[in-house]
């Protein structure tokens, strides 16, 4: 069969002529409410049927059999303000146990795996009582956690979640979102360093080669002692025409790749930081 030029042009053509005339499927949100499917699976509510019979029994057994922790299964006070779980908490704690990680077909013991470290909550506690566990206080809570620990603990974010009922994947997100917001210890010096085009283009990626090489580790990590750790910075835009360097949140100008090293040194205590150029962008 010999192809007819042009044909598949003309199919194409056909096809958007006739789409144009069709009814159109947006749906104006939140003026017009979308029709939802009767077994739609968003966020279930499992309280009552239309025959009134209860649709869950709340026996836990689907949390407990889920080995990556995505089924939970909680609820709100009268109030609707606290976050409370049905059932006692040795039901989720049976989810980090061997036989929960097993049932997942993962070794036992899972490398993987790290519970992470116990925090005192006291001071958390006075905090989210201060800020009336409102979950659209979460930034300032986040704020008045780093002030308590220094940094957030993996401990208070799952304590933050359950006290307020903001889901933990939430909790996490805005504490990674924010530049000043940590999530690892404080460590003693740190040296920030933006990726984007326009800094890479003035030799940003020069200098965190120089970097990595004098401090011993990429960006992103710390040095085994804990004196340093290199992180990526975000200029926003404002870099002045040269890289943006950022040592302890402050910026740095006048940084090039042979002069980049003497950051690593006055972070290691090998020189002061007072022998390069400082100027707050």
């Amino acid at each position: 069969m010999i192809p007819v030029p042009g044909k598949g042009i003309a199919k194409g053509m056909a096809l958007t002529l006739r789409r144009f005339f069709e009814p159109k499927v947006t749906v104006q949100y939140p003026e017009q409410a979308p029709h939802i499917a009767p077994r739609h699976r968003g966020r279930l509510e499992l309280l009552y049927d239309e025959w009134g019979a209860l649709k869950c029994e709340t026996c836990f057994q689907c949390a407990m059999a889920c080995p990556i922790e995505c089924i939970d299964m909680g609820g709100t006070d009268t109030r609707d303000r606290f976050h409370v779980h049905w059932g006692p908490p040795e039901q989720y704690a049976e989810r980090r146990e061997e036989q929960a990680l097993r049932r997942s077909g993962r070794p036992v013991p899972d490398p993987a795996f790290r519970s992470f470290d116990p925090a005192d909550t006291s001071r958390l506690d006075a905090l989210l009582d201060a800020e009336d566990y409102d979950p659209q206080r979460l930034l300032p809570i986040l704020e008045g956690t780093q002030e308590i620990y220094g940094y957030i603990p993996v401990a208070a974010i799952k304590h933050i979640s359950n006290a307020t009922g903001i889901w933990y994947a939430e909790v996490y997100g805005t504490a990674s979102f924010y530049e000043h917001l940590h999530l690892e210890p404080p460590t003693s010096h740190t040296i920030g360093i933006c990726r984007c085009p326009a800094c890479s283009l003035f030799g940003s990626g020069t200098i965190r080669t120089v970097v990595e090489q004098a401090a011993g580790v990429a960006l992103g990590g710390t040095t085994p002692d804990g004196t340093l750790s290199l992180e990526p910075s975000d200029c926003h835009g404002e870099n002045g025409g040269e890289p943006w360097v950022t040592f302890d949140g402050i910026r740095r100008a006048g940084v090039t790749a042979s002069n980049a090293a003497l950051l690593v040194r006055a972070a290691t205590g090998a020189r002061e930081v007072g022998g390069m150029p400082a100027g707050q962008a």
